[in-house]
């Protein structure tokens, strides 16, 4: 009898008893361990008959995480559409564990998380501000880059992005600490933590992303500051008027540019990868938008380019990130994301500059315009903006067909 009853306490002290293993209903602040560098993100979990839901919290998105499982005194937390997930250990309102990317199993991170806390790096007081638009340029040890940089803040809370010519940095938010301004962004695959500091009238910082990236940034203020245009970056070489293709569907079908269902119709191609949180804004928005329009003579087809060269592999990522954003056009199994490699799957292009890149192309087979990567949501006005340019160049290129017929 005191046998068991040793091997009970035993059990009781070295594990958590059933209130505590619970994963709390409620916000949360976890943190992944980044190349030195905290990145604080929060979340809100919630609970319905034992049937967990998550959501990722960045400035104003909350990114809906489904697949949670409570196994004991462990939780793993499937990262939406990417091939990544938390795994963690639960005790008394704390939770202790990794970020793995499983695509890439050396691609881990130390996590953490703790009930109840709501700052993102600090709460504390500041006559500094970031307010404004930046004309910006980034340099990592290969290459440089220009960027506008927009922020929001209210006392020492600040929100904003980067806009970039590949695409923009999604949802960052932070806070003013030490003189210092500290951004992050989990979107569940990338991970991303900007630091800066004024140094006269320059913004001068360090942008620490995934295992090992690190790049530093410099500008000034400039409500004037503007991007490239994403028109003129990625072109057909001459000689070249159209875009022929012929990749296999997710089922291993071939679809060809050469196919009857794209005769006489405006075709929309979507350079994309399921690792890609941009690809994943402007899915949303195209699922939605061909859902509305796709009526009108429209055809979407994404050209998928994953992490890993095998096509079960990057057939059941497409198919699961399908089912997930509820989208009705079609994709193909292009290649990998190797922007090298990629630009050999279309030989017409001058090269493939970034994921996502969207390809209009006229009911006569021809190329009509080609907008290099993507302004999303987190970017506030761009984004309209960009809305409102998607739905020019289609409608022109749909007048023009009609123009044409009635000449």
């Amino acid at each position: 009898m005191r046998i068991l009853v040793f091997i009970v306490m035993t059990a009781l002290v070295a594990g958590c008893n059933p209130k505590n293993c619970k994963l709390k209903a409620g916000l949360w602040r976890g943190v992944i361990m980044m190349q030195g560098q905290q990145l604080p993100f929060g979340f809100d979990v919630q609970e319905t008959n034992g049937q967990y839901k998550i959501f990722v919290l960045n400035a104003e998105e909350r990114l809906a995480l489904d697949e949670i499982t409570v196994t004991g005194d462990s939780v793993r937390i499937t990262m939406h559409i990417f091939d990544s997930e938390l795994k963690a250990k639960i005790e008394d309102g704390k939770l202790t564990g990794t970020f793995i990317k499983n695509y890439d199993p050396k691609n881990t991170f130390p996590f953490s998380a703790t009930f109840g806390d709501t700052f993102r790096f600090a709460n504390e007081e500041t006559e500094l501000d970031f307010s404004g638009k930046y004309s910006l340029e980034f340099q990592s040890p290969t290459e440089k880059y220009v960027a506008v940089g927009i922020f929001k803040q209210s006392y020492s809370k600040v929100t904003g992005t980067f806009l970039t010519p590949t695409g923009d940095y999604r949802y960052l938010q932070g806070d003013v600490v030490d003189n210092e301004l500290f951004l992050s962004a989990f979107d569940g695959n990338h991970a991303f933590v900007f630091i800066a500091h004024f140094e006269g009238d320059s913004i001068k910082g360090k942008f620490y992303s995934g295992k090992s990236s690190l790049e530093s940034w410099k500008g000034v203020r400039n409500e004037n500051a503007a991007m490239p245009d994403p028109e003129s970056l990625t072109f057909l070489k001459p000689g070249y008027e159209k875009l022929e293709f012929n990749f296999p569907d997710v089922n291993g079908n071939k679809i060809s540019s050469a196919d009857e269902r794209f005769k006489n119709k405006v075709v929309i191609l979507q350079i994309f990868g399921t690792w890609c949180p941009n690809c994943m804004d402007e899915t949303k928005f195209l699922a939605q938008w061909y859902k509305e329009n796709k009526n009108r003579g429209v055809e979407i087809l994404g050209l998928a380019y994953e992490r890993k060269d095998d096509f079960e592999y990057a057939s059941s990522r497409v198919k699961k990130m399908k089912e997930k954003l509820g989208v009705g056009y079609d994709f193909v199994i292009a290649g990998v994301n190797d922007k090298a490699k990629a630009s050999e799957t279309l030989p017409a292009l001058n090269k493939v500059l970034a994921f996502p890149t969207t390809i209009f192309i006229g009911k006569d087979g021809k190329v009509k315009n080609i907008h290099t990567g993507f302004s999303g949501p987190g970017t506030g006005i761009y984004y309209e903006q960009f809305k409102e340019r998607f739905n020019q160049v289609v409608n022109e290129c749909l007048a023009e067909t009609m123009t044409q017929a009635l000449n």
